[in-house]
């Protein structure tokens, strides 16, 4: 097997329930490198809506090439640090979901988070794939990954359920079906607009899910459950999405002020 198999192998198993993963969220080279730079750093991982901020674009509107062009060159840096990558790849593009997989694999990525819901770059609100559907989506990508000789690769599923208005009960429903297909875990988007998940949800899905759980940790808002927290419900993956490129933005923004207003430096 190839030995990018070897890092699709270690990336799976840094998914250790009660023992998570931790991912600070990158979106370019240099932010990439900050991160694969700290000890504490087990793998490098994208997030599409701060790729696609960093290309003048809202998430929605993100094509496949400007998030390869960004994971390319996340992917020289994970390369360089010997640390695994996975790629946040949206809903896969439609009819580009092989294809995207591929150069996704070629670049030397070993995972990628996929969405079940369906985009609509021109403003619509797009909607949920079918559940067979969206099966049939994670065993197409697993079947170009054992072409490609990565049959280990990992697939964090995503499903945005309680996002569209569904229950907690249809989001597990969704996990546990897409585990069945084959991904490797399975991350429930508590959404903005609902204030993420709560932590009797979390408690739920990471018992029904068996620990397989990727939740997004609050960063830029007071509250919220913390590592510490997410490792004793038993979680095996945290992420935190698109925070830090937020925080970046704001930093810049605080400094730009300063020095345009005549302050020392």
């Amino acid at each position: 097997m190839s030995l990018q198999n070897d890092t699709a192998k270690a990336l799976k198993a840094l998914h250790t329930p009660s023992n998570p993963l931790i991912l600070a969220n990158v979106w370019d080279a240099i932010s990439a490198k900050s991160v694969a730079a700290l000890p504490n750093c087990k793998a490098l991982a994208t997030a599409s809506y701060a790729i696609a901020a960093a290309a003048g674009l809202e998430d929605p509107q993100l094509t496949l090439q400007a998030n390869l062009a960004a994971a390319r060159a996340v992917a020289s840096v994970s390369k360089s640090a010997n640390k695994p990558l996975t790629v946040d790849f949206q809903d896969g593009w439609g009819d580009e979901l092989e294809e995207g997989v591929r150069e996704v694999i070629k670049i030397g990525a070993v995972g990628i988070n996929l969405e079940d819901y369906g985009r609509d770059v021109d403003g619509g609100k797009g909607g949920l794939y079918e559940i067979e559907v969206a099966k049939e989506r994670i065993r197409r990508v697993m079947r170009v990954a054992v072409e490609e000789e990565v049959p280990d690769f990992v697939v964090n599923a995503r499903t945005d359920a309680l996002l569209v208005g569904l229950g907690i009960k249809d989001a597990i429903e969704r996990g546990k079906a897409y585990l069945e297909a084959g991904a490797s875990n399975v991350f429930i988007w508590g959404g903005r607009e609902r204030g993420g998940m709560t932590r009797a949800e979390v408690e739920e899905a990471s018992k029904a899910l068996a620990g397989r759980l990727n939740v997004s940790m609050i960063r830029i808002l007071p509250g919220g459950l913390t590592v510490k927290d997410l490792s004793e419900i038993g979680v095996a993956r945290i992420s935190v999405g698109p925070q830090l490129m937020l925080k970046t933005a704001g930093f810049v923004g605080q400094e730009a002020k300063k020095i345009l207003g005549g302050e020392p430096v």
